[in-house]
């Protein structure tokens, strides 16, 4: 048991003191309080014990507020009498108290018991309440109460027992349930004062006395009196206050406010100079016209962070919603209308932003995006039934030139795609290890795209000449040839560096390129973790990377690297490659017997005709991804990037291209994200790492972040009916009705995904007389 006497000698503890004292033994799993208190404030407040154990407090002389906000699984014992707000808002604790009560206690009380030895003071039980959800609070008084006692009282059960209240004229003090709207009293002793406007007194039912009975042992035990038992418990001295219903309450006549405003006021209202007075009421809530806010459903109206952080602008929640509503095959299906490369990049390469940017991570863990993908390799999709008879021309098999290549073949369009490569897939199939890729999921996804109809030409190197043959032939032509002329620094020896793309795409393609012991990657991205995991696969002993700056490659390939022995330095700067190694610009040598370098590449132009808009060794389209007269780009040509940007940039330079073989022209649409504001992720329960759900099956982690989940709670939530669902046509849209709604905001803060948005009532109103009409 903790025990503590808050008083030595002349010194007193602090209120502040002795409830950090009772924390810190709380903390160390305490349960038993013995407090020998000298006036301090809110001894046994909302405390609660690490293991869910019931807390017991014992305390002779508190100040104020003993129990208040007290939880339940908290028991309070007050030996004597207490100060003031005896159990304020209680919200499930039970507490004694084996003497007097001071004024408002039970004040605000929601849950839990009181229980008073003796008499209570001023304002006892005002402002007690019901949470539906929860038990009624409980009072038992065993004496009486002072004066405006249960004012405002709206829900709750309080007993007063009128034990040696004989002398007092009204056991319940001078105006008791003023205001009182809910809740009922049962009093034993003469009432009066009582507020007639607001309750009725009547005799106990049976079920009164039911209540009375099982619960009178209790009370009695608590307070130490249980030999006032026979005495109270003569039920026939007993009667109950309950609040009037609003039927049977006194109604005030009906004033003709506009009578009074013409004939007693003035001529035409006092405002009439300003306004033609329409002489209605307008009450301080109201509908229509005189609301201050009202609400708008703006479904999808906002991108989901997901959707706005992947440059290929993929709606992953969409996917989700669909799975959601049991719509498994279009789910699958819906990524395909953004990329041809659901397993292979974004299953398997992407770093996946839209991921990083999931609301759920304030929650937990993100919901699983990338995983999603793998779940749509195998879908099939047929080949368009209509043509339009127009030939595209695509320059380069990799992931933006496929990507615009199966955007304008799903248009209807004739498409042919030109490869140097022996196969399709770009840097996919030629550099990325399989060990990150499987080649299986490639090569499923290269034949989905040629079975609808993409004519693939492998093996032609494209020049001048058989640029301009490709030119003339084609009503379109799309350059998306990427970045493969690995970038090299002048410094000395640079011709020791094995160039890291070079090397990759020897491992792919079965060679054994050979490497020293000790090898030195210069560039710590994506491809220097591909690079490092390749030299120990030749045989390396030892792999060190190198960066001028913090390593840019994902986590896990990081982790890959350093689990193989591998070693990241930064921030390193190379000042000459030697036989030994690498000198850095601070005199120190790495030794190393092979250099690797893995800081980025840039595009082979030079197949193009003079006069292309190329800047810094790029292509530098217009708005419409195009360089030329018919003739358009993508990917690593204008920017080397991501692959999830190749495709992002692939499939808008197809759009482009549809709208200009259509005669108009392509306008990209505006992103927006979601406001977080807007989400309310409080109703989303939090799960544990271990208990994510595949990723087919991670709908309902999913917010659905500014596209309405249609789970009815801004519906159910109005307190007015005014939200109503319409169906039409397969979809849905929630409506209000300005006739009932009071622009009151429930339905966008209850709205788990940000539908609603509440904005300021700006519908004019006529009555008000504008500079025009003077």
């Amino acid at each position: 048991m903790f025990k503590i006497n808050t008083t030595n000698g002349n010194d007193r503890m602090s209120t502040q003191d002795l409830l950090q004292a009772i924390n810190v033994a709380l903390a160390a799993g305490e349960t038993e309080y013995y407090i020998e208190a000298s006036g301090q404030h809110d001894i046994g407040g909302p405390l609660w014990h690490p293991e869910g154990k019931p807390l017991r407090f014992h305390v002779t002389n508190p100040g104020q507020r003993v129990g208040s906000m007290c939880l339940a699984g908290t028991e309070i014992i007050v030996e004597g009498s207490a100060s003031a707000d005896v159990g304020w808002l209680n919200a499930g604790g039970k507490i004694i108290v084996r003497g007097d009560g001071g004024d408002t206690t039970g004040h605000c009380a929601a849950s839990g018991k009181i229980y008073v030895g003796g008499r209570a003071g001023t304002r006892t039980g005002s402002l007690m309440k019901h949470d539906p959800s929860d038990t009624p609070p409980e009072m038992w008084i065993l004496k009486n109460c002072g004066s405006f006692s249960f004012e405002f009282m709206s829900g709750g059960i309080v007993v007063v027992c009128g034990y040696d209240s004989e002398q007092f004229e009204s056991v319940l003090g001078d105006r008791s349930c003023m205001g009182m709207v809910g809740g009922k009293l049962y009093v034993r002793g003469t009432m009066k004062g009582l507020s007639a406007k607001d309750v009725k007194v009547e005799a106990l039912t049976a079920a009164d006395i039911e209540y009375l009975t099982n619960n009178m042992d209790d009370f009695l035990t608590c307070i130490e009196r249980t030999d006032l038992k026979q005495e109270l418990t003569n039920w026939q001295e007993w009667q109950k206050v309950t609040a009037l219903s609003y039927d049977e309450r006194p109604k005030k006549a009906h004033t003709d406010i506009k009578a009074f405003r013409t004939n007693q006021w003035v001529d035409g209202g006092i405002f009439s100079d300003v306004c033609n007075d329409d002489y209605a009421i307008v009450g301080l809530v109201t509908t229509g016209l005189y609301r201050q806010r009202i609400p708008l459903w703006e479904n999808a109206r906002y991108n989901a962070p997901c959707q706005f952080n992947c440059t290929a602008s993929i709606p992953s929640q969409l996917r989700f919603n669909l799975l959601r509503e049991g719509k498994v095959e279009e789910a699958y299906k819906l990524v395909l209308d953004y990329t041809p490369f659901p397993g292979s990049v974004c299953g398997a390469v992407c770093p996946n932003p839209c991921m990083e940017g999931c609301s759920r991570t304030d929650i937990d863990v993100s919901a699983q995006i990338s995983a999603l993908g793998n779940y749509s390799i195998g879908v099939d999709i047929p080949a368009p039934a209509n043509t339009t008879g127009k030939m595209v021309a695509v320059i380069g098999g990799g992931v933006a030139g496929l990507t615009a290549a199966w955007q304008l073949r799903r248009q209807g369009h004739d498409v042919t795609v030109y490869d140097a490569g022996k196969t399709m897939g770009g840097k996919l199939e030629q550099a990325i290890p399989r060990s990150r890729l499987a080649h299986d999921t490639l090569l499923s996804e290269l034949k989905r795209i040629e079975d609808i109809g993409i004519r693939f030409k492998n093996n032609v190197q494209v020049d001048k000449e058989k640029f301009a043959a490709i030119s003339r032939d084609y009503d379109a032509v799309i350059v998306a040839t990427g970045a493969h002329i690995p970038r090299v620094f002048p410094w000395p020896g640079q011709e020791r560096i094995v160039k890291g793309l070079d090397f990759l795409k020897a491992i792919n393609r079965g060679e054994k390129p050979a490497v020293g012991r000790r090898v030195i990657v210069i560039g710590c991205g994506n491809s220097g973790m591909d690079a490092a995991v390749g030299a120990y696969q030749m045989g390396a002993e030892q792999v060190i990377c190198i960066d001028v700056q913090k390593p840019a490659a994902f986590e896990k390939e990081i982790e890959h690297v350093e689990a193989l022995g591998g070693q990241l330095m930064w921030p390193v700067a190379t000042k000459e490659v030697t036989a030994e190694g690498i000198m850095t610009t601070t005199g120190e040598l790495i030794p190393g017997d092979t250099v690797i370098i893995t800081v980025g590449e840039s595009p082979d132009l030079t197949f193009l005709p003079e006069g292309m808009p190329i800047e810094r060794g790029c292509l530098k389209p217009d708005n419409q991804y195009r360089i030329a007269d018919k003739i358009f780009t993508a990917g690593d040509t204008i920017r080397p990037g991501r692959l999830v940007d190749a495709i992002g940039a692939g499939r808008e330079a197809a759009l482009s291209v549809d709208a200009y073989l259509a005669g108009s022209q392509f306008v990209a649409a505006a992103k927006t994200v979601i406001p977080q504001g807007k989400l309310s992720t409080a109703y989303f329960k939090k799960c544990d790492a271990a208990d994510v759900p595949a990723a087919n099956e991670d709908y309902l982690r999913c917010i659905s972040c500014g596209t309405c989940r249609d789970c009815h709670m801004c519906q159910k939530s109005c307190p007015e009916n005014a939200i109503s669902r319409i169906a039409k046509d397969g979809a849905f849209e929630y409506v209000s009705d300005e006739k009932k709604c009071i622009g009151c905001g429930i339905c966008a803060g209850i709205c788990p995904c940000g539908i609603w948005t509440m904005s300021n009532n700006a519908q004019p109103i006529n009555m008000y007389k504008t500079e025009k009409a003077h």
